[in-house]
C-alpha cells in the first residue's frame, strides 16, 4: 500500500534554478497535464453514477463547427450525402431541410424554381421580398448539397434570411416546430403563382369536423399542414391520433337526441397530403415551476402506418370497431381485475398468489409433527459474554485462550435445535385421516386456481390479440404510409440538440444526419434514439409518405437515353454554372494547399541537409577541444548544445533537444526499479518503450511535446514554432493516427486506473471499506483489460486483486458482525451491504478463478450459511440461495 501511495508524487524535478529553459518547460508541460489528467479521473469517478446523463447534456452554447485546415479532410466521399454545417444553434435547421431535401420531388421543386419573369408578377410586397432572395438561396444549397465536392456545405446564407422571421435572440435555439411552420409559409407563399400550389399539394391535407357544440350537431372542413400530437399518457402512435380524433364528449352524436348540453367532435381525414407529417408535442408548461418541461415518455411508432380508420369514407366501420374495441376493453379490465385476485391474495398489506399459499398450507400440514417448542433448547439464563481476540482483556480467563468463542444470547442468529425440531414450522399434532382430507383438498383447490389462472391469462392474451387485429383485415390497410424522416431533439425544454434519421429506399437503410456528419445507421438506432425514454433523445417530428405516391422518391430520367441522372445533370443550367465555380474554387484549395506542403518538405529537406552539415562542423570543433576527466550529465548535454545549434539553424536545435531527450527517457525504460519509482508513470515515452510501441508513434510524441504551446513564453520560441511546422509537414500515409491515438488512449487508461488504485488504497487504509471497494474494483478491471494487450501495459494483477479482495472481505466482516448484533437498524445495515455490494461483487471473483479469490467466497459463503443453520452443498452457489 505505502509503495504505490506515493508513485505518482515521485516526479523528478526539472524545475530547479540550476535548469535550463528546455528543462523548465518540458517539466511544466508534465505536469501540467498529470493535473488535468488527476482531475478528470476523479470526476469520472465521482460522478459515475450520472455518466448516461452527462453523456446528454443540453448544449447552452453557441455551436459553430470549426473547418480543418487540410481541405483533403472537407473532401466528400463518392456517393456520400452532403452534410450540412452548424453555424451556431443551427441543428434545427439542418435536421428539417435534410428531411425535406431527401424528398426528391421537392428537391426537384426547388431547384427548378423559377422566379416570377414579367413585371406584373414581380413583388409587390415586403413578403414577397423576403421570399424570393430565400428560395435563390435555398436553391443554391440545394445545388452545393446535390453536385458539391465538399464532405458538407454552409448554409448560412439561406439561415441569415430565416433569423428575421423568429423573435427569439440569435444565440437560442430554434424550435423545429416552428421553423418547419415558417418554413412552409415561406414556401407556399413563393409558389403561389402557380394555378396549383405544389407545396400545397405536398404537405397540405383536410379533414372534416363532425360534432355538436350545445345540443346542436355541425360539420365543416378545415386544412392541416403538420398535425399536432399529444404525447403525454399514450403509448404508441395510433392511441394519440385516436385521442386526437375524438375531443370531448361524443356519444350524443351517434344518438337522436336534440338539446342534448354536451359538445364534442370527431375528426375524419378527407384528403391526406403525400407527406403526411406529425408534430409530437412532448414539450408543456410546468405551471408550478413557471417553466416549460419535456416530456421523456416512450412513445412508439411503426415504420409502416395505415391511415384507413382514420378516413371519413371509412367513419361508420370505424366506429364500429371503435365500439368493439371499447366493449374488448371493458371485458379486458374486468378479467384482469379477477386474475390480479388470483395473483394477489390476501387482507393484509403483504398479498401472495393463491396458488403458491395454497402450495405453502399443503408443505405445513405435510410436515412431520412435533411436539417441541422452538424456545425450549434456549438458555435464557446464560450471561451473555463477548468473544474477545485481544491480548488486552482484563478477564483473566479470556486472555488465557483469546481465541476460544464462548456462547453467547443471539436472539436473531443462535439456537440449539435438538434432533427431532424440524428446521421449518409444522403442526403439532394432526391425524391421518385429517391431513388425508386436508391434502385432498388443498390439492383439488391448487389445481382449481391453476386452471382459473391459466384461462383468465389466455382469455386476456387472446383479447389483446383481437384488438391489435381489429384493422389488420385488407379494407383497413389501403391507405399505407412508410415513414421517410424522424426528427430527434436530446436535452431539456429550453436547450438540447437536433437530427434526423432518414430513409433510403434505393438503399434500403436508414442514414443518420447530424450536421456535419452523414453515417449509415440502423432501425435499431432510430428506436434507441426515437421512441423515448433511453437518455434525453426522443422523436419529436415524425415525417411520413404516401406509399403508393412513388414520385415522391423516385430518381430523375433522361427523356432521350433513359439514364437516370444525378450529380450535377440534376441540375439546371445556373445551378449548374454555380456549383461548378464552388467545385472550382474547392479544388484550387487543395492545390494550393498540396503546394504549399511541398514547399514545406522541400524547406526541411534544405534545413536537414544544412543542419548536417552543422553537425559535422560541430563535431570536428569539438574533436580538437580537450576532453574532459568526468562524464557529462544529461542536463548539462542540453546546455552545451543551445550555443553552437541555435546560431546555425533552429531545426538542429529541435532534432537535438529531441535526442538528447529520448536518450534520458530510455537510460529510465532500461533501469529496473520499485513500484514506487515506475517511470511509466513520469512520461508516456516511458511507457511506449516498454510496450515496444512502433518508432513513429514515439518520433510523433517527442515533436508533439516541443510543439506544447509551454515553450512560447520562452525568447528561443522558435524551438516551438520549428516542431509545429515539422508537425504539419507529416503527412497522413506518414503515421497511422487512429494507431498513435490508441496508443495514447491505453496511457490514459493506464494513469486512470493508476489514480482509481491509489484513491481505493488511500480509502482501505482508512477503513473506509464501502468507498474503497468501487475504486478497487474499477482498477482491477481496468487494469485486466490493458494487461491483456501485454504485460507492461498495466499494474501488477496480483497486488490490486489482493486489495480487492481484503476490502470485500472487510466489507463481510462488517455485514456479519452488524447481523449478529441482533439489533434491527444493525441487522438492516448488515443486509444492506450484504445484497447491494458484496453479493454483486462476489461473481468477478469468480470471473478469472483464481484461487486465492475462490476461497474468498468459500469463507463468505460458509460465514452466512452458518446463520441458516444447516450445511449447504459446495456447489450450491451462495447468492442464490440468499
Amino acid at each position: 500500500k505505502e509503495l504505490y501511495v506515493c508513485v505518482v508524487l515521485d516526479v523528478i524535478d526539472l524545475t530547479g534554478d540550476d535548469k535550463d529553459d528546455l528543462q523548465r518547460a518540458i517539466a511544466l508541460s508534465l505536469e501540467e497535464s498529470m493535473f488535468s489528467l488527476t482531475c478528470c479521473t476523479l470526476c469520472r469517478v465521482l460522478e459515475a453514477s450520472i455518466a448516461e446523463n452527462k453523456a446528454s447534456l443540453k448544449r447552452t452554447h453557441t455551436e459553430v463547427w470549426s473547418d480543418s485546415p487540410n481541405p483533403h479532410d472537407r473532401k466528400r466521399m463518392e456517393n456520400c450525402p452532403v452534410g450540412l454545417k452548424n453555424v451556431g444553434n443551427t441543428c434545427w435547421f439542418s435536421a428539417v431541410i435534410q428531411s425535406l431535401f431527401n424528398l426528391l420531388e421537392f428537391q426537384r421543386l426547388v431547384l427548378h424554381y423559377s422566379p416570377p419573369a414579367r413585371v406584373q408578377d414581380l413583388p409587390r410586397n415586403q413578403k414577397e421580398h423576403r421570399n424570393l432572395p430565400f428560395m435563390q438561396e435555398l436553391r443554391n444549397l440545394f445545388s452545393l448539397m446535390v453536385g458539391s465536392k465538399r464532405k458538407y456545405v454552409d448554409p448560412s446564407r439561406a439561415v441569415e434570411i430565416l433569423k428575421d422571421a423568429f423573435k427569439s435572440s440569435e444565440s437560442q435555439q430554434q424550435d423545429v416546430s416552428e421553423f418547419t411552420h415558417k418554413l412552409l409559409d415561406w414556401l407556399e407563399d413563393a409558389f403561389q403563382m402557380k394555378p396549383k400550389n405544389p407545396m400545397v399539394e405536398l404537405f397540405y391535407g383536410r379533414f372534416q369536423a363532425v360534432g355538436v357544440l350545445e345540443g346542436k350537431k355541425f360539420e365543416n372542413t378545415e386544412m392541416f399542414g403538420q398535425y399536432p400530437l399529444q404525447v403525454n399518457g399514450f403509448k404508441d402512435l395510433h392511441e394519440c391520433l385516436e385521442a386526437a380524433m375524438i375531443e370531448g364528449e361524443i356519444e350524443s352524436l351517434h344518438s337522436s337526441a336534440e338539446n342534448s348540453a354536451k359538445s364534442g367532435q370527431e375528426h375524419w381525414f378527407t384528403e391526406l397530403p403525400p407527406v403526411l407529417t406529425f408534430e409530437l408535442s412532448r414539450f408543456e408548461f410546468n405551471q408550478a415551476l413557471g417553466r416549460p418541461e419535456k416530456i421523456h415518455n416512450k412513445l412508439e411508432f411503426p415504420s409502416m402506418l395505415y391511415m384507413d380508420r382514420y378516413m371519413d369514407r371509412n367513419r361508420e366501420i370505424t366506429r364500429i370497431k371503435r365500439e368493439e374495441i371499447r366493449r374488448l376493453k371493458e371485458q379486458l379490465t374486468l378479467l384482469q381485475q379477477r386474475l390480479e385476485r388470483y395473483l394477489s391474495y390476501g387482507s393484509g398489506p403483504k398479498r401472495f398468489p393463491l396458488a403458491d399459499v395454497l402450495q405453502y398450507a399443503m408443505e405445513f400440514a405435510s410436515s412431520k409433527p412435533v411436539c417441541t417448542s422452538p424456545l425450549e433448547d434456549i438458555d435464557t439464563s446464560a450471561p451473555p459474554v463477548v468473544v474477545l481476540t485481544s491480548s488486552h482483556s482484563s478477564a483473566p480467563d479470556i486472555t488465557a485462550q483469546p481465541n476460544r468463542r464462548v456462547p453467547i444470547h443471539k436472539p436473531f442468529t443462535h439456537s440449539r435445535l435438538p434432533p427431532d425440531l424440524p428446521m421449518h414450522p409444522a403442526p403439532r399434532h394432526i391425524t391421518e385421516e385429517e391431513l388425508r382430507v386436508l391434502e385432498g383438498c388443498l390439492h383439488r383447490w391448487r389445481s382449481e386456481v391453476e386452471n382459473d389462472t391459466h384461462d383468465l391469462q389466455g382469455s386476456i392474451s387472446r383479447i389483446h390479440r383481437t384488438i391489435e387485429l381489429m384493422y389488420s383485415d385488407k379494407s383497413m390497410m389501403q391507405v399505407p404510409f412508410r415513414l421517410h424522416a424522424v426528427l430527434v431533439h436530446e436535452g431539456q425544454a429550453n436547450a438540447g440538440h437536433y437530427w434526423a434519421y432518414i430513409y433510403d429506399p434505393h438503399q434500403q437503410r436508414w442514414m443518420k444526419y447530424n450536421d456535419i456528419s452523414v453515417t449509415k445507421s440502423s432501425w435499431e438506432e432510430l428506436v434507441r434514439d426515437s421512441f423515448g425514454g433511453y437518455r434525453n433523445a426522443s422523436a419529436y417530428c415524425l415525417m411520413y409518405i404516401n406509399d403508393k405516391k412513388p414520385f415522391l422518391i423516385e430518381e430523375e430520367f433522361d427523356k432521350e437515353t433513359g439514364q437516370m441522372l444525378s450529380g450535377l445533370d440534376k441540375l439546371p443550367s445556373d445551378l449548374k454554372a454555380y456549383v461548378k465555380e464552388d467545385n472550382g474554387l474547392f479544388d484550387k484549395e487543395m492545390e494550393e494547399w498540396d503546394k504549399l506542403q511541398a514547399r514545406k518538405a522541400q524547406q526541411e529537406k534544405l534545413a536537414l541537409a544544412a543542419a548536417a552539415a552543422a553537425t559535422a562542423a560541430a563535431e570536428t570543433t569539438t574533436s580538437h577541444q580537450p576532453m574532459s576527466t568526468e562524464p557529462s550529465p544529461p542536463d548539462s548535454w542540453v546546455l552545451m548544445l543551445i550555443g553552437p545549434t541555435m546560431s546555425i539553424h533552429p531545426m538542429l536545435f529541435v532534432f537535438q533537444a529531441i535526442k538528447v531527450e529520448y536518450t534520458r527517457l530510455l537510460r529510465f525504460a532500461q533501469e529496473d526499479t520499485a513500484p514506487e519509482n515506475d517511470y511509466r508513470l513520469q512520461h508516456v515515452i516511458v511507457y511506449f518503450i516498454h510496450n515496444q510501441a512502433p518508432k513513429k508513434i514515439l518520433e510523433r510524441t517527442l515533436l508533439m511535446q516541443f510543439a506544447d504551446r509551454n515553450l512560447s513564453f520562452d525568447e528561443r520560441s522558435s524551438i516551438m514554432k520549428v516542431a509545429r511546422a515539422k508537425l504539419d509537414l507529416v503527412k497522413p500515409e506518414e503515421v497511422n493516427m487512429e494507431e498513435y491515438e490508441m496508443w495514447h488512449q491505453d496511457y490514459r487508461n493506464f494513469r486512470e486506473t493508476t489514480i482509481f488504485l491509489m484513491i481505493g488504497l488511500e480509502l482501505f487504509q482508512k477503513k473506509c471499506f464501502v468507498e474503497a471497494l468501487m475504486y478497487l474494483i474499477y482498477s482491477y478491471q481496468y487494469n485486466r483489460e490493458l494487461l491483456v494487450k501485454g504485460l507492461y501495459r498495466g499494474h501488477n494483477d496480483e497486488l490490486i486483486g489482493h486489495y480487492r479482495r481484503e476490502c470485500l472481505l472487510k466489507l463481510n466482516e462488517n455485514a456479519a458482525r452488524m447481523f449478529e448484533s441482533g439489533e434491527e437498524p444493525e441487522v438492516c445495515n448488515g443486509l444492506s451491504i450484504m445484497n447491494e455490494l458484496v453479493v454483486p461483487c462476489i461473481p468477478l471473483l469468480l470471473v478469472h478463478d483464481t484461487e486465492k479469490d475462490l476461497l474468498a467466497v468459500e469463507d463468505m459463503r460458509n460465514r452466512w450459511c452458518s446463520y441458516l443453520g444447516q450445511e449447504m452443498e459446495r456447489e450450491f452457489v451462495f447468492w442464490d440461495y440468499f
